[in-house]
């Protein structure tokens, strides 16, 4: 990692970033769930268009504010209940375009240039839309959301996750649309849901399936269930990268002296650079951190696990990619070089073609940095 040249004496240069450097960073997520990002105020005019009558409120920023309490219980199926409201008013073409055009440009307008999103197609079929017809629905407004960003200024790139409820028995069929759809922005496969009960091995066809085809998927792994979940998700199913596995340290010891022992499950992650999504805010939420502070990512980052930062459900964790990366630098110290190493590994994870991914490192992450770390040589960041 590139390290910042030392100040000289009598300058003001803070290596701590500010709250504006932090949102223009340039910024990638992996790990961003389109039906928990949602604006209050979209959701309120697509219920009043398809006459939904169960949200709590139809104030916009009360609406707002009920999500991120009710998410607030430190519980995943708690957690996890909140989507009813969202997925319940997207079930039309219409509908699905507008909310996926949302969040390319709210995540632009966040400074993220790359991210993955995911969303399960198989939980906005009620008003009679197809697989397919759900898919092609949000890869239009997600194209719609890149291009109205790029007229306000900003730039992003949208890979889509197409996600299987892992309660559900639906599992090789939307592998099967993943991979039907992959050179439309379809760069991958996912199962989300509760971990208790419902292992990842359950859906080992669909694995299976996308490994002969050569493509990419992701597990939702070590997040309110142990190793055990990461073990199955990486040794049987063959995962790309674990979304969450903050359980992982379940086999890392801290001695009272500092010093670390890693269990081997631990150290063959590592030691296999295997991608950890990490989503801080969420996690607190659901019990699986106390603090910011006391979140597994300082110690696996210290240790040099292939960290990334992501967002998870914005709405329900009332957060953003900035917020995410503003708590990790109150509460670790980071700067922007830790921000760009972040980053970095968020775009080597990523399911981008390898020269792709090279060229957002080379071309517009590390200027992006390089930029921001040189504002202290004129006084003030712009």
């Amino acid at each position: 990692m590139e390290k910042q040249i030392p100040v000289p004496a009598g300058t003001t240069a803070p290596r701590t970033p500010t709250a504006d450097q932090i949102r223009r960073a340039p910024k990638a997520v992996l790990h961003d769930h389109l039906d928990g990002g949602l604006r209050p105020e979209t959701i309120v005019e697509l219920a009043a268009a398809c006459g939904y009558t169960g949200l709590p409120t139809t104030d916009p920023a009360k609406l707002g504010v009920w999500f991120r309490e009710a998410a607030d219980s430190g519980s995943l199926e708690r957690y996890l209940e909140t989507f009813a409201h969202t997925c319940a008013v997207m079930q039309t073409r219409e509908a699905l375009v507008k909310v996926a055009a949302d969040c390319a440009e709210d995540l632009a307008a966040d400074g993220v240039v790359y991210a993955e999103v995911r969303y399960a197609p198989e939980q906005h079929l009620e008003g009679g839309l197809t697989l397919d017809e759900v898919v092609e629905a949000v890869q239009e407004g997600f194209r719609l959301g890149e291009a109205a960003a790029r007229a306000a200024g900003h730039r992003i790139k949208v890979g889509t996750l197409l996600t299987a409820m892992r309660h559900a028995a639906r599992s090789t069929e939307i592998a099967e649309l993943a991979n039907r759809h992959r050179d439309n922005a379809v760069v991958g496969f996912d199962i989300a849901g509760a971990e208790a009960g419902f292992p990842p091995t359950r859906h080992q066809a669909a694995f299976d399936y996308l490994k002969g085809e050569n493509n990419h998927f992701t597990i939702h792994a070590g997040e309110a269930f142990g190793l055990p979940s990461i073990w199955e998700a990486l040794q049987c199913c063959g995962a790309d990268r674990l979304g969450h596995g903050v359980r992982i340290t379940d086999d890392i010891t801290v001695h009272e002296d500092g010093t670390v022992t890693l269990g081997r499950l631990a150290a063959y992650v590592r030691d296999k650079r295997i991608p950890l999504e990490m989503c801080p805010t969420s996690n607190l939420q659901t019990g699986a951190a106390d603090s910011y502070a006391a979140h597994p990512i300082g110690l696996l980052a210290r240790l040099k696990y292939r960290v990334t930062v992501n967002t998870d459900n914005r709405l329900m964790s009332g957060t953003s990619m900035s917020q995410e990366f503003a708590h990790l630098v109150e509460a670790f110290g980071y700067d922007l070089d830790d921000m760009q190493w972040f980053t970095v590994n968020a775009l080597k994870s990523a399911f981008l073609p390898f020269d792709e991914r090279l060229a957002m490192i080379n071309e517009v992450v590390k200027p992006g940095y390089a930029e921001l770390r040189s504002e202290w040589l004129f006084g003030t960041s712009a």
